[in-house]
């Protein structure tokens, strides 16, 4: 185990990282009052040009993407080796990149800044519906988005990436493989259905796994804070900074379950023939092959 670095908070778009981390940061602050959602403090996620303008020191923004990301395994590199407090040891960053190497072999995380990274998984038929109503696409995109191994976050094609730079996610079954097959990453995973269905136990091996406190009445504290319904009540009073400018409501559902009555048959179908083998390896097929209900 390295003595410092980063735990990378791994995920395609729309698995439950933001509810994780609006957890993880009650349990650090451990406050009888939970944290604004507006007030999220974990590190910035790995794709932020403000992160790599920082360190390096110029606008990485009007860079072409293959520049940026040569330089990016540096900067977390720099940031990893930096002088730490006792009890800041490790830093926590978002990020839905897919886990790839470059050309020259180094990893886009750099192994030598990572400590680990925690996965979170998620139904792909759940993800497709979220998906589409986070970028604001039709459910039907959004499927060949996730069935598309060229898939990226971001213009790739213009040199003003505004604040984040672009992010290769692979195909929905590429990112996981990506991550949870790593040969050099210690990876641990957590279902998003388990995060509702297995709250405690699911969230206590997450902060164990975290290297932090795994008491079970803060581990209970952090969760109640994290409460869904919470944080639905939030964004209410106050719209979140995170939500894109053409959505709603950032915290809209938060269930699992939700393609049994939103998806088409060929949706369904659409979506398995890709990805039947990772469903199957994660527990949302059955032997026959047909989709779990959760």
């Amino acid at each position: 185990m390295k003595p410092q670095g980063i735990y990378w908070l791994a995920s395609y778009p729309k698995s439950g990282n933001t509810w994780f981390r609006v957890f993880l940061q009650n349990l650090q602050e451990n406050q009888p009052e939970p944290v604004q959602i507006n007030e999220l403090a974990t590190g910035s996620i790995a794709s932020a040009h403000s992160w790599l303008d920082e360190t390096l020191g110029f606008d990485t923004a009007d860079l072409y993407p293959d520049h940026i990301n040569r330089l990016r395994p540096t900067v977390y590199a720099w940031d990893a080796a930096q002088p730490k407090q006792p009890d800041q040891m490790y830093s926590y960053h978002k990020i839905h990149d897919a886990c790839w190497q470059l050309d020259n072999g180094d990893w886009l995380v750099s192994e030598q800044a990572t400590v680990g990274a925690l996965y979170l998984i998620r139904n792909p038929l759940d993800v497709a519906i979220s998906y589409a109503n986070h970028s604001q696409h039709s459910i039907d995109r959004m499927i060949k988005s996730l069935n598309d191994p060229q898939h990226c976050i971001s213009d790739g094609k213009s040199r003003s990436l505004k604040q984040q730079s672009t992010q290769r996610l692979l195909s929905w079954s590429g990112h996981v493989a990506s991550w949870v097959d790593n040969p050099v990453i210690d990876v641990k995973v957590i279902r998003y259905e388990d995060m509702h269905h297995h709250a405690l136990a699911t969230f206590t091996g997450a902060a164990a796994f975290l290297q932090l406190i795994t008491e079970p009445e803060k581990i209970a504290q952090a969760l109640r804070h994290a409460d869904f319904n919470k944080l639905q009540e939030q964004e209410q009073q106050a719209p979140f900074r995170e939500r894109p400018a053409k959505v709603k409501q950032f915290f809209r559902k938060g269930i699992t379950g939700d393609w049994q009555t939103t998806l088409t048959e060929q949706q369904i179908a659409d979506i398995i023939a890709h990805h039947a083998p990772m469903m199957r390896r994660f527990g949302y097929l059955d032997a026959a092959g047909n989709p779990t209900i959760m």
